[in-house]
């Protein structure tokens, strides 16, 4: 990824601790894991939906599983550049929305799920 001033997020600043960017690499690849978990979930969700009484309900939260996962994804690759980029320049870590996005999305399938296995 190119910053604004035109430098890849590993050309600005001065090289960090190697130990803190591993640890930043690590979780960056469990956010893909867990990524990867989720577009596998909706993938058995739209297979097994023929399981439910109604369908649809499984079927939205196949959906919305697959594009968590892809969202997730996406904001995983983002917080891993701005916090290497920070490392690197001194500065102040970013926060982390990527826990809130995924938070609210699980909690969101989980309960179209009950309402699924209810109803």
């Amino acid at each position: 990824m190119v910053d604004a001033d035109g430098s890849a997020a590993g050309e600005v600043g001065k090289e960090p601790d190697y130990r803190f960017t591993l640890a930043n690499e690590r979780t960056f690849l469990s956010w893909i894991r867990t990524s990867l978990a989720l577009i596998a979930g909706g993938i058995a969700l739209r297979a097994f939906s023929e399981e439910f009484g109604n369908q649809v309900v499984p079927l939205v939260s196949a959906l919305l599983a697959t594009v968590l996962g892809g969202t997730l994804t996406v904001l995983a690759f983002r917080h891993w550049h701005r916090v290497q980029r920070s490392m690197r320049l001194g500065l102040p870590l970013p926060r982390q929305v990527s826990a809130i996005v995924l938070t609210a999305g699980v909690v969101l399938i989980a309960v179209l799920m009950t309402v699924a296995v209810v109803w």
